[in-house]
């Protein structure tokens, strides 16, 4: 049988391993990945030696263009990128000239490849629909966008970036605004996974049983990264070129209500204390996810329940602690 070339940037990341996973679970995809750091390689440690790992500097152009020429992919899904909203405020110029450049120095290296055929997954963020009015909710692909962070006017960048150079030259990009997606080995530096960290110290007697929080007002959308990375199989498979999709799983929940649910997974007596140092300088208040879209032409809806979600990223980080 003959194997689908597929090439995923930042494949050591936390979608970028799932996704690996889940294409290796087919049998169908001969994979290439893309990582810079050799300490991310833990997060794909049980499957790295049935991957082509490429260590490489996105922002060195060059490099790209000869990965793209010697890997020649029928697939790419671009996942690379700095990813924490809250990181922009304090790293701006770090974050827009990363997620820009990287970019397009990937569709420029496919373009002067002459890879035509070759589909483009560009993974965009729903931060970018940002302050969102009541009337516009749930979200769709029409709502008015709104950034309220460094890292949403890069996420803005990169999706009207994969529609530029589809309309200009015809590449097969396909664009993904995801919600929020959790799950075991995200990164503490997230809301789920921060709280389930500190719950586990605390646990384990390393941290005294203080939890400091940011803003437990808003409300977020959050679907398993397991089902996250399944929908962008899908959008490379069904997804028309050019288009974009919404990804969620259409429901939204208070922090509050996430850091209840994690707390009462714990045997510890835990306070919870409001940590200012932890708030962004601007908050979206409500990102509720209309997928209607997406869901029409593929049949895609989340699997997973979030309580199973949140059991094994807690449990995850009592294994890591």
């Amino acid at each position: 049988m003959t194997m689908t070339k597929v090439l995923i940037t930042g494949v050591t990341g936390f979608a970028g391993s799932y996704l690996a996973k889940h294409l290796l679970l087919t049998g169908k995809f001969d994979i290439s990945g893309t990582y810079l750091l050799e300490e991310s390689l833990k997060n794909i440690q049980e499957i790295k030696d049935k991957l082509n790992l490429i260590k490489i500097d996105l922002s060195r152009t060059k490099n790209v263009f000869d990965m793209i020429k010697n890997t020649s992919p029928a697939i790419i899904f671009h996942l690379a990128a700095l990813t924490s909203p809250f990181d922009s405020f304090n790293n701006p110029i770090q974050t827009l000239n990363n997620n820009i450049s990287l970019q397009v120095n990937l569709l420029e290296s496919v373009r002067k490849n002459n890879l035509f055929k070759t589909k483009i997954l560009i993974v965009s963020s729903a931060d970018i629909y940002g302050l969102v009015k009541e009337k516009y909710l749930p979200i769709d692909e029409e709502t008015p966008l709104m950034p309220t962070s460094p890292y949403s006017v890069s996420k803005i960048a990169q999706d009207f970036l994969g529609l530029s150079y589809f309309l200009a030259y015809r590449l097969k990009i396909v664009r993904v605004r995801p919600f929020n997606h959790i799950g075991p080995k995200q990164s503490p530096h997230f809301v789920v996974s921060s709280f389930a960290k500190q719950i586990s110290e605390i646990e384990k007697g390393k941290k005294e049983p203080i939890l400091r929080v940011g803003n437990l007002e808003a409300k977020r959308d959050f679907t398993d990264v397991r089902d996250m990375v399944n929908a962008y199989v899908l959008a490379t498979q069904k997804g028309k070129d050019g288009e974009v999709y919404n990804l969620g799983s259409g429901r939204a929940y208070k922090i509050s209500e996430i850091l209840e649910k994690l707390v009462s997974l714990s045997f510890s007596k835990i306070k919870v204390v409001e940590d200012k140092t932890l708030f962004r300088p601007n908050d979206n208040p409500q990102l509720v996810c209309n997928a209607d879209k997406f869901t029409k032409l593929t049949g895609w809806r989340p699997q997973i329940p979030l309580a199973t979600t949140l059991k094994e990223t807690l449990d995850y980080w009592r294994k890591m602690i």
